[in-house]
């Protein structure tokens, strides 16, 4: 049977649709992790690690899955995470991710290197949205970013520190999406030839093709490449917490540190000005062959949850997996590749439905573990096998 002939329901029926519908090239740079991939599968697999209590017999008539999430009152403890290019997913994927996220009343992250501009997605929704930048070498253009999101309502910022330079992308340098050389161009060109669907509505309906956040500091803001070369030049590895203390200096709103995996990395975040982290190994795509988020969680959640509010990320591909991350103590979890499979397969409506599914999930699992409130999902409602 088709996948086309019946409902998608879960991430992997999206992610099928997804790998149908997109040129390769795209979907392997959403799909892939870095190097052999052992992170990106231990992301998903490690929460088989944890078992959740059933308890029975309990009063769960008035089960809540509301949260409060950097201020933003939230329906289920879920953000959609930043993800950069989510404008070649769908047509001005990102307005469409954000009017998503409105609908289902959890926030939205807009990426540094999104298509989508932060006002043209504010603009969307008429909603106060999350923003994530990264640390440039060109610190004026940071100034200039948050003022931006400042000017268009953003009170939250996720500021990225894992990335002092791009991990090892295999698949990207297979399919050509990384070169510009004649057989990278060819390679790419092939690929596109697969998705005559994906040329009209995305390529030639959904431009302009631009990073809009930095459409202002590039020399041809048309040329994908001009981007791909200012941002090559802009990793800066020299940034240390000192940095982050500064950046806190001049961003008046919230400030949550995201790719943090160690205790002591956590502790340095709180002490730089943090409201918030995100236990995070960038969705597997740096170092490969760390640990998973879901097993680093709970000591990190000891050691500073009563300090600033963590959340996770990586792996999560169900509402089971957010009771989890919750019990374990994380105030929230974002997602980043179920939303864009399920933007890539079935647009805004994709992304509505699927969170549908992951709220059903939340409640469904709350009321069998015997718990009417997240703040009754406990690590003692979790077995670590």
């Amino acid at each position: 049977m088709s996948i086309f002939n019946v409902n998608p329901v879960t991430v992997d029926d999206y992610r099928r649709r997804a790998l149908c519908r997109l040129p390769r090239f795209l979907f392997d740079y959403l799909d892939g992790g870095a190097n052999a991939e052992a992170t990106l599968a231990a992301n998903v697999n490690d929460f088989d690690r944890f078992r959740l209590k059933q308890r029975v017999m309990r009063n769960v008539d008035q089960v809540d899955t509301a949260t409060t999430l950097a201020g933003f009152d939230a329906a289920m403890p879920v953000a959609l995470a930043p993800v950069g290019m989510a404008g070649m997913y769908a047509r001005r994927g990102e307005t469409q991710g954000a009017r998503a996220a409105d609908s289902q009343g959890i926030p939205f992250t807009c990426s540094t290197l999104g298509i989508c501009s932060v006002e043209e997605i504010t603009a969307a929704t008429g909603k106060p949205i999350w923003f994530q930048l990264y640390m440039l070498r060109d610190r004026e253009v940071i100034k200039s970013l948050l003022k931006r999101a400042e000017a268009a309502g953003v009170t939250t910022l996720v500021f990225t520190v894992d990335l002092p330079l791009p991990g090892m992308r295999l698949r990207d340098y297979r399919n050509g999406m990384i070169g510009t050389n004649l057989r990278s161009k060819l390679s790419k060109a092939a690929q596109l030839t697969t998705s005559p669907g994906w040329i009209f509505d995305v390529g030639i309906k959904g431009k302009p093709h631009t990073i809009g956040n930095l459409s202002d500091v590039v020399p041809d803001p048309d040329d994908l490449n001009e981007y791909k070369a200012f941002i090559d030049s802009q990793f800066d590895s020299s940034v240390t917490w000192d940095d982050i203390a500064w950046l806190r200096s001049i961003w008046p709103g919230k400030l949550i540190i995201k790719g943090v995996m160690e205790v002591e990395d956590a502790q340095a975040a709180v002490n730089a000005g943090a409201d918030g982290l995100v236990v995070s190994n960038h969705g597997g795509r740096q170092l490969d062959s760390v640990a998973s988020g879901i097993v680093k969680l709970p000591a990190i959640a000891e050691a500073v949850g009563d300090q600033c509010e963590i959340y996770l990320d990586g792996g999560i591909r169900n509402g089971i997996d957010v009771i989890k991350a919750v019990a374990l103590g994380a105030n929230g979890v974002l997602i980043g590749r179920p939303w864009i499979y399920a933007l890539a397969a079935a647009g805004e409506q994709g992304v509505k439905d699927l969170l549908g599914t992951f709220q059903s999930e939340i409640r469904t699992g709350m009321a069998l573990m015997g718990v009417n409130n997240l703040s009754e999902l406990t690590p003692e409602l979790v077995e670590r096998v």
